[in-house]
């Protein structure tokens, strides 16, 4: 599996942004997938996660609230939309395929990762 995340870029606090993540492959709808972020000297982070089916979600407190991640499998794509964007939420930010059904927030559940796309949140 071959993931593309895109949608990045720079916006002022309070803004939005809605990241997408292209998916290869003939099997989308049978795994999880997560969103995580990193700074530079930072591990990177969990953010959300949906499963297969996009019944469940799951999100880091921090973004509780403001985030939101959907997928679409007859398209292979997943999102986070971006809402009240704060400076802290600046990073890279990555898209990754679960090794399961569900989503996790451990990135050792995942074992395939895109390239990231840079969020610049200004104050």
């Amino acid at each position: 599996v071959q993931l593309q995340a895109s949608g990045g870029g720079l916006v002022q606090a309070g803004g939005s942004l809605r990241l997408s993540c292209a998916a290869s492959g003939r099997t989308f709808g049978s795994y999880g997938m997560g969103w995580f972020c990193q700074t530079p000297g930072k591990k990177r982070e969990f953010v959300a996660a949906i499963a297969a089916s996009g019944g469940s979600t799951y999100y880091a407190d921090s973004v509780k609230g403001r985030f939101t991640i959907s997928r679409d499998n007859a398209k292979n794509m997943v999102y986070l939309q971006m809402n009240s964007l704060k400076p802290e939420d600046t990073a890279v930010y990555y898209c990754a395929k679960s090794r399961f059904y569900s989503g996790s927030s451990y990135p050792t559940a995942y074992d395939a990762w895109g390239q990231g796309t840079l969020v610049t949140v200004s104050s």
